[in-house]
């Protein structure tokens, strides 16, 4: 057989959870490969903004936010709507330490802190995620790990009922210990969004380019198990011209932007998760919706703060301004008079002398004061849905091992990162891709290593 290699362990994808499988696992004195089918690292991890939900965080404390493990495992039953597997959950939040550890190691903490969606309490923390990615490769590398950019894994080999490898074209590359599939979701691949979601399939593509469902593909096909894949959902926030190399997310709407459709008209409660403000963006005309907001949330801008930039849209010529709330309904082609009337419905609600018809009542999930649209200029983003992740996928159990659709373990097959499902059920938090990405990936070496 051509290029036949045996590693005590495989990790499929280079992105997050793989780098952290990949160091962990080498730092245990193991032979490890990261097989990675582009020709650079990072996958959708280094095209995301870099926020981790974390609880009980030194940034928390320095802040004065009071964060609990419990508050923060609360926060993602109640934004998954029952649907997420709380045994994933409780592990999630038990070894968060793992993150915190990693990122300290990294110098990649940064003081930004928010409350962003899904969340009650400031725990979206900013992390320098290129530098987080960089160090983690440094490390693996320095204690003897293989990378291997631009070898596709086609197939997984086994061996009497256990992986015992992978197939790369030619290539056999053979574990004594364990695979561990790091592959990202399928938010590229049209066919697995027409198959699970089709509601959402018309969304823009977005995340990782390698994101076609390679690593779901492959275990399915040894008889794994799925989950949360029928709840996959866009998100919205993404101006219709983005391309793949810029990270264009803004949630103005969090900041006190009220979302109108091009007949000027609100339709929904601007403080809900961006995953379900993506679902009814869609069922609005052109599949859109702007962010509509005035000078007082314009001096809310984060410069350099992904989501919250709005200096980096305006210098991409993505933000129309207007002196009047008439003009600026004029500049973005909406009806005369009803971008005004809207505007001053909303205000009424602010201001206790009607109920918001939509039953907003804060910023984001419901906490933060509203402030009526008055201050001239005024401000609008136009924004679709884009799929930038897809947060379902294969049933795994606490220790990252794969399982089959009746719940028994395909012996030597782990998967962690945004090739898994059941952590976030019906939505999602802010900041959770990213963290269950670091400390299960950092899990899947640890039971391949104790193993």
């Amino acid at each position: 057989m051509h290029d036949a290699r045996t590693f005590d362990a495989i990790v499929v994808g280079g992105g997050l959870a793989g780098l952290a499988a990949t160091q962990r696992l080498a730092a245990s004195g193991l032979s490890v490969a990261l097989v990675e089918k582009r020709d650079r690292l990072g996958g959708s991890s280094a095209l995301s903004g870099g926020w981790f939900a974390l609880s009980g965080t030194a940034v928390q404390h320095r802040a004065g936010v009071a964060d609990a493990a419990d508050i923060f495992l609360a926060d993602m039953v109640a934004t998954g709507g029952g649907f997420a597997d709380t045994s994933l959950l409780d592990a999630l939040v038990a070894r968060q330490e793992h993150a915190i550890a990693a990122i300290d190691r990294a110098d990649a903490w940064t003081e930004e802190l928010k409350v962003s969606a899904g969340m009650t309490i400031a725990r979206a923390h900013l992390i320098r995620i290129r530098r987080l990615l960089a160090h983690l490769e440094r490390e693996a590398l320095a204690a003897g790990a293989v990378i291997l950019p631009g070898r596709p894994a086609d197939e997984l080999v086994t061996d009497g009922g256990r992986v015992a490898g992978i197939r790369s074209g030619r290539a056999v590359f053979g574990v004594d210990a364990g695979v561990v599939l790091t592959t990202g979701g399928f938010s590229r691949s049209r066919a697995l969004l027409d198959l699970f979601v089709p509601d959402q399939a018309a969304a823009m593509p977005y995340g990782g380019v390698g994101n076609t469902g390679d690593g779901l593909r492959m275990a399915w096909m040894l008889g794994a198990g799925l989950a949360d894949v029928g709840h996959v959902a866009g998100t919205y926030g993404q101006h219709p011209d983005a391309t793949d190399d810029e990270h264009e997310l803004l949630t103005a709407n969090y900041l006190g932007a009220i979302l109108v459709n091009a007949r000027g008209e609100r339709f929904t409660d601007e403080s809900e998760s961006y995953k379900v403000l993506g679902t009814a963006v869609m069922s609005q005309p052109d599949g859109m919706a702007f962010q509509v907001f005035d000078s007082v949330v314009r001096a809310r801008s984060r410069p350099g703060v992904p989501l919250s930039d709005m200096e980096r849209i305006e210098a991409l010529g993505h933000l129309v301004d207007a002196p009047t709330l008439s003009e600026l309904g004029r500049k973005v082609g909406m009806p005369p008079g009803a971008l005004e009337r809207t505007v001053e419905r909303y205000n009424d609600s602010v201001a206790g002398r009607e109920a918001d018809p939509f039953g907003r009542t804060g910023l984001v999930n419901g906490v933060g004061g509203l402030e009526p649209v008055e201050t001239g200029p005024f401000y609008a983003y136009p924004a679709v849905t884009a799929m930038t992740s897809t947060y379902g996928g294969l049933s795994v159990a606490t220790d990252t091992s794969v399982q089959r659709i009746d719940g028994s373990r395909i012996e030597h097959l782990f998967a962690a990162g945004e090739v898994v499902g059941g952590f976030h059920g019906a939505s999602y938090m802010t900041g959770t891709a990213l963290t269950k990405a670091l400390v299960f990936g950092i899990e899947a070496a640890d039971r391949i290593a104790a193993a």
